[in-house]
């Protein structure tokens, strides 16, 4: 059912005709989907989406800041069994009182997601946060990991090749209109359409009584002091550690991977495949949907 916030019109599953519309996918009907929580222990519960009837093929993590419907226009394109879940903190998640949603902290929890309702899932997906998430999981929890693909990120990121994302997050926690958190968006997201955009904010953001607008994630805690960004470089152990199929993939406008990341990547794991997706950002799953789909897809045929 569709819910009015504020003169703002936010029904949950009821934008993705507009997800299709935007890259010329062909829709009818949305698949069968359903959000669900999973009691993970410590008086938490991380929530996620269930896309399609059958045991999910795939699982996806999204990244920082963002939640499970950053994925909504790969899924389907893809029409595969996924599920796609709200990292702690994030989306409908529980946040934590210890404000820790750092890989390590996330693993714990998420591979308790992933053991319950998709153990047998084919592949793994990570972008960002979630990519570094992943590899923890990998690492503690291969069996819960058949393959492994990562969307623009490696232990390698910090606060100069992340400094336009930290910049983002580290912004006003609450908005006086939807107006207002809008345009702010599409400042820091020059290469997405102002109408992918606007269904972000309204799956990522809830507005309050007084007309105000503030967002669903929780503020990290701090582990920096000046850029915001930890150093997430022990992480490369858990990539020497994982042995299942790997692949890192990279938007070639992006500026959180580099030459040397990619070296390191390939130095640890030699037989890790990488691609470049032209004309992405960070942001794959947004800005080049349906060429993130075919490899997914292509993925898959290879589990």
């Amino acid at each position: 059912m569709a819910e009015a916030v504020h003169e703002v019109d936010y029904d949950e599953f009821g934008m993705l005709a507009d997800n299709a519309s935007e890259v010329g996918l062909p829709f009818t009907a949305a698949p069968p989907l359903r959000r669900v929580w999973v009691d993970v222990g410590g008086r938490q519960e991380l929530s996620a989406i269930v896309w399609g009837d059958g045991p999910p093929e795939i699982v996806l993590l999204h990244g920082g800041a963002q939640n499970s419907h950053t994925w909504d226009t790969v899924l389907l394109a893809l029409g595969r069994p996924a599920l796609a879940i709200d990292l702690p903190g994030h989306g409908h998640s529980s946040w934590r009182d210890d404000k820790k949603y750092w890989p390590a902290e996330n693993a714990l929890t998420v591979a308790k997601v992933i053991e319950e309702l998709a153990p047998d899932a084919k592949l793994l997906v990570g972008m960002s946060l979630g990519g570094l998430t992943a590899f923890a999981i990998s690492a503690a929890r291969p069996d819960l990991v058949r393959r492994l693909l990562v969307v623009d990120v490696t232990p390698g990121v910090n606060g100069s090749k992340a400094s336009q994302i930290a910049a983002f997050v580290a912004g006003p926690e609450r908005f006086g209109s939807f107006d207002e958190i809008l345009d702010r968006t599409m400042t820091y997201n020059p290469t997405r359409s102002e109408s992918s955009l606007r269904r972000g904010i309204l799956h990522n953001a809830t507005g309050d009584a007084d007309g105000s607008w503030r967002w669903r994630y929780d503020r990290f805690e701090s582990k920096t002091a000046g850029d915001g960004v930890p150093d997430f470089s022990t992480i490369w152990d858990a990539v020497s550690a994982t042995k299942m199929p790997l692949h890192l993939v990279v938007g070639s406008l992006s500026e959180v991977v580099d030459a040397d990341d990619v070296a390191e990547m390939r130095r640890r794991r030699p037989d890790a495949v990488v691609t470049y997706v032209e004309g992405a950002g960070h942001s794959i799953q947004g800005d080049r949907p349906l060429e993130l789909a075919d490899i997914l897809a292509h993925e898959l045929e290879g589990s």
